[in-house]
């Protein structure tokens, strides 16, 4: 197969790993497999990915909603598609999803998906909801398959009329389960943490996640004063990279616990990161169904996480997990405290994170029920597809 990939921007984050997971796999398989992302993009990850596949940049494809350049990338992916001749144009993100599919459409493409890794129209205002959802709308009539990262995302586009069951498929977000179930503490614990070589490890917090608005990395530092009063020794570790990192900054800097709050930018083993933690954290306001979640639980840490459409397929509160109310970041670093403070407990929570079937979120199942989707849109025999996918409706 000839497939095309298409992202608004292309960070270190967990639509991008998901996205590019998939497109490994493809290559590995045979398929000759394109990646186009937008004008917002991390260029080491750019280089990376381009030892293994093409990769387009379009600076006409930007995440703000702008008319000139909407169209100017419509039309060019419009034409590039037509000069590719793709077998599958496979969208993601909430930009992408709208202007690659409609550029497919205009190309006559066959084989059109559209990956629902969040949701857009979830927690905006009403203007925004209102076009985030004709958009959506008009641009479901030309989908041939939705793949949605949890089956919270598959109801809400339902119950929003954004498509009929029939084409949405449920595939988890996939990763290297063994990688986090296994993982050490990195070698250079005592500079990431800011004490001495032999030094007793302090407690540690652990926020995973892209450096973005969205994640409340802010409300969740400015909160933070009140885990340092309980547990003045804490360590809180932020890492990830994006473009919110200067706003970022500026709050740990006017911070009145600055001291114990690090943060150390993109990680390229955030196993490590996780098995140095004692208590994992996620406060986003909107998401799919994080895979950062499953990775904390992968790696068998108790996590505070704020409550999200679809977590609580996985997320068990008080026996894998506590979950927050999904407005109040006060009460995410309550908790935090609170299983900093009371050990039986975190242990509690960390044995049945250790115990939570994850399955479903192996790498090998993900890219296998991706291809099934695909095969299915296309109309390949049954005997094609491949054996053992998960993808559901």
């Amino acid at each position: 197969m000839k497939i095309v990939h298409v992202l608004t921007r292309l960070y270190r984050a967990g639509s991008e790993e998901n996205t590019l997971a998939c497109c490994h796999a493809q290559v590995k398989h045979g398929h000759e497999v394109l990646l186009v992302h937008g004008n917002e993009y991390d260029p080491s990850l750019q280089a990376s990915v381009a030892k293994t596949m093409r990769v387009v940049g379009l600076d006409a494809l930007v995440h703000p909603i702008s008319p000139s350049n909407d169209f100017a990338a419509l039309m060019q992916l419009s034409r590039f598609f037509q000069e590719w001749h793709p077998d599958i144009v496979h969208t993601h993100q909430s930009k992408a999803g709208i202007i690659g599919r409609l550029a497919a459409r205009q190309a006559n493409v066959s084989g059109i998906i559209h990956g629902v890794h969040i949701i857009p129209f979830v927690q905006v205002g009403s203007a925004q909801k209102m076009t985030f959802l004709a958009a959506e709308r008009l641009t479901a009539r030309y989908t041939r398959a939705f793949i949605d990262v949890s089956q919270s995302m598959r109801e809400i586009c339902l119950f929003h009329r954004i498509g009929s069951p029939a084409q949405h498929y449920v595939v988890h977000s996939g990763f290297d389960l063994a990688r986090f179930s296994g993982a050490k503490w990195p070698k250079e614990a005592p500079r990431l943490l800011g004490i001495a070589p032999g030094e007793p490890k302090p407690p540690v917090v652990l926020m995973l996640a892209a450096l973005e608005p969205r994640k409340r990395h802010i409300e969740f530092i400015e909160e933070f004063p009140q885990v340092v009063q309980r547990v003045p020794d804490v360590r809180l570790i932020l890492a990830g990279e994006g473009p919110a990192r200067p706003d970022i900054e500026a709050a740990i800097a006017r911070s009145p616990v600055a001291q114990s709050i690090h943060l150390i930018g993109y990680h390229s083993e955030p196993e490590q990161l996780i098995s140095l933690a004692d208590v994992c954290a996620l406060t986003s306001m909107r998401e799919g169904l994080p895979r950062v979640v499953m990775q904390y639980l992968a790696g068998g840490r108790p996590c505070v996480v704020s409550e999200l459409p679809g977590l609580g397929e996985v997320v068990k509160h008080g026996i894998n997990g506590v979950v927050t109310p999904a407005g109040d970041v006060g009460a995410a670093a309550a908790a935090v405290a609170d299983l900093l403070e009371y050990k039986p407990l975190r242990a509690h929570l960390a044995e049945g994170a250790r115990r939570t079937d994850l399955t479903s979120w192996g790498l090998d199942a993900m890219c296998d029920s991706v291809e099934m989707v695909y095969q299915s849109v296309l109309g390949a025999p049954a005997a094609d597809r491949p054996s053992g996918a998960q993808a559901y409706h």
